[in-house]
């Protein structure tokens, strides 16, 4: 069998396909490349999962469509990574498009992907644009048969796709919680400048998000309610419980808007409390000055016949003066704490 991660031409190609069939007492994995027999493994008996990850090049699409007769309109959806989470009912298959989370620990970011996935009588069909496995973990367990993914059909298996895409969110979340904490930190403590930025980036990411999870609920609504055939009722009570998680990421994240408007209400305020500290120092230090730049200015004109200039105590004097001026009004200043 040809390597899937490489063009006919010898180039690399940033997509890989991955077949699964299984079924209670067998599985079988194999790589699909683009000379392979789709029609081959998708005549097998059991539960077929075709994984598509990455869609740099169309010809999985192609050869998908092809085999399962997937609408055009389909095609478009899938290669579109714009779209808003949605699901649709067709005659043989339900469609489903979902917005995916991935965490980059290396970078400390978010990477946003779209994930498609199509549910047939006896088959999935997922699509993801990022260029890593974000379903490596649900391959592993029907590969080691881990819970009762094999025991039930392509409807529980499009549960568990769903349900770790929701479950990304809830791990997004954490760490953007960490992050929160550090920059709410920041703003109470030491604001600086890269502080508003910084709030301005994580008020973008909640909208993002919010983006993901609103429409999603309607998607797992419909799931849950079984508007489709193809959905059994055994596996309702799973779509439910998804249900439920994107109920509880939509209030994490409108948390997390809520202590973004606070902490940007905080750091206006820190910065209009320093300015504030600043020119009450300027004003002090103006009012402290006003009467001694009097008796300077006075004393320094050059007048003929001013009697003070011959006295012999006259610049003693006028330095005890300004002397007593400062220290009453730094006294006066004190009392009233304004110092």
């Amino acid at each position: 069998m040809a390597d899937p991660t490489m063009e006919t031409s010898g180039q690399p190609e940033a997509v890989r396909v991955t077949a699964v069939v299984y079924d209670e007492t067998h599985f079988e994995e194999t790589q699909l490349s683009r000379s392979d027999d789709w029609t081959t493994c998708s005549n097998k008996s059991g539960v077929i999962w075709i994984d598509v990850t990455g869609l740099d090049t169309p010809w999985p699409l192609e050869l998908a469509a092809s085999c399962f007769s997937l609408h055009p309109l389909i095609q478009e959806d899938i290669l579109n990574i714009d779209q808003r989470p949605k699901i649709d009912h067709f005659a043989n298959y339900v469609f489903v498009v979902l917005k995916s989370l991935s965490l980059d620990t290396a970078q400390g970011i978010v990477l946003h992907g779209q994930v498609s996935i199509i549910l047939g009588p006896h088959y999935v069909l997922s699509f993801h644009n990022l260029d890593h496995d974000i379903f490596g973990s649900i391959r592993e367990r029907i590969r080691h048969a881990k819970g009762r993914i094999r025991a039930l059909g392509p409807d529980y298996l499009l549960h568990a796709l769903i349900d770790l895409v929701v479950d990304n969110y809830i791990d997004t979340l954490e760490f953007l919680g960490e992050k929160l904490e550090a920059l709410e930190e920041e703003v109470v403590e030491r604001p600086t400048k890269e502080t508003l930025p910084q709030i301005h980036d994580m008020k973008q990411e909640m909208i993002l998000l919010r983006r993901s999870v609103w429409p999603l609920r309607e998607v797992v609504g419909s799931l849950a309610r079984r508007e489709s055939t193809l959905i059994n009722d055994a596996t309702i009570i799973y779509f439910r419980d998804v249900y439920d998680h994107a109920f509880q990421v939509m209030d994490t994240i409108e948390t997390f808007r809520d202590m973004l408007s606070g902490m940007l209400d905080i750091y206006l305020s820190s910065i209009s409390n320093r300015l504030n500290e600043i020119m009450k120092v300027l004003t002090i230090v103006s009012t402290v000055f006003i009467p001694l730049t009097f008796v300077a200015g006075v004393y320094g004109m050059n007048f003929k016949y001013m009697p003070e200039i011959n006295w012999r105590y006259g610049y003693p004097m006028v330095l005890c003066i300004m002397l007593v001026s400062l220290v009453s009004m730094l006294v006066y200043f004190h009392k009233k704490h304004w110092i």
